[in-house]
């Protein structure tokens, strides 16, 4: 099991099983509840529960951003994205637990997923069709990229 995958079924879940519910992220404008939320939305493209219809960045663009998905640079804060609205949406789920478990639910569906079709890549709406390596980049980056938004940092994995 790579490094990252292992972080994301286990360390990640912990980690968010730590946070404050009610914890004021450092820049942006999601509460705790509301990020889990938007990273269950994200596992869900991962893992095709949610179709993407098109791809939002240039078709030139995607080799150099893949590329960037396999770096060890992070996430921007205050990324402009065009799915997501400027004002985060109530929570799915009437509890912070609630929702946790559903983000484990789809990181569990997302390696079932890849695990079941080796080949198999999956469209985002920004990076491309990314397979197995860059999908768990990508979702890895996401996954650091809010903790630190609500003050918890972590060393950067390798694979």
């Amino acid at each position: 099991m790579s490094n990252k995958r292992y972080f994301l079924l286990n360390d990640y879940i912990r980690l968010l099983n730590t946070l404050d519910p009610e914890a004021k992220a450092e820049w942006g404008k999601m509460n705790p509840h509301q990020m889990v939320d938007h990273m269950t939305y994200s596992f869900q493209l991962g893992n095709g529960r949610i179709k993407v219809e098109k791809l939002l960045s240039p078709e030139e663009s995607i080799p150099k951003l893949q590329n960037w998905l396999l770096t060890n640079k992070p996430m921007r804060e205050n990324i402009n994205n065009p799915l997501v609205s400027t004002t985060p949406p109530e929570p799915r789920y009437p509890t912070f637990e609630e929702s946790i478990a559903e983000l484990y639910n789809e990181i569990v569906r997302f390696y079932q997923l890849f695990d079941a079709h080796e080949n198999l890549t999956v469209l985002n709406p920004f990076y491309g069709d990314l397979d197995n390596v860059h999908y768990t980049n990508l979702l890895y980056k996401h996954a650091l990229h809010h903790l630190r938004q609500f003050g918890i940092d972590v060393e950067y994995l390798e694979d």
